[in-house]
């Protein structure tokens, strides 16, 4: 079997099991690097009363815990469905390089899943958004910003 059925069946197989738990929403998700699973996540969101507890979330902190690293440079994700926007984020933010995925943002859509709303707010400028988000100034946010600027002894990510 090909690596890539063989992975998207092992995330496909992980979801099918947190659906008959009650874990959270029908999704799953799987990451290699060098051809090794690292990490492997089921939505969680509701056993875990967690709304960041999506599949795709969960497999990138167990890759990350089982490698002892933030950066997943080189590894490939499984997913199920495509990613929605905060997965993506992750998904940037761990520096994963290839996303392979089944169902569309539509298909979830369609049975239920609200991510349709979170890509049409991220296109709106701060001001139309639903959200409010209002700056405050505090001297404290140059200062805290200056501290990590000197610190010798900084990691980047």
């Amino acid at each position: 079997m090909d690596g890539t059925l063989k992975f998207i069946d092992l995330a496909f197989d992980d979801a099918f099991e947190s659906v008959k738990n009650n874990l959270g929403g029908p999704f799953g998700a799987v990451i290699v690097k060098d051809g090794k699973i690292i990490g492997r996540g089921v939505n969680q969101v509701i056993s875990q009363n967690d709304p960041t507890a999506h599949a795709e979330v969960m497999a990138i902190r167990d890759a990350c815990n089982n490698i002892g690293h933030f950066d997943l440079t080189g590894a490939i994700l499984y997913s199920t469905c495509e990613p929605c926007p905060m997965c993506l984020s992750a998904i940037y933010w761990a520096n994963i390089q290839k996303v392979y995925y089944c169902s569309t943002r539509k298909d979830a859509e369609a049975i239920g899943f609200r991510d349709k709303h979170i890509y049409e707010e991220l296109n709106l400028p701060m001001e139309k958004r639903r959200i409010r988000f209002l700056k405050i100034d505090n001297p404290k946010g140059d200062s805290l910003f200056r501290s990590w600027m000197d610190k010798s002894d900084k990691t980047l990510y």
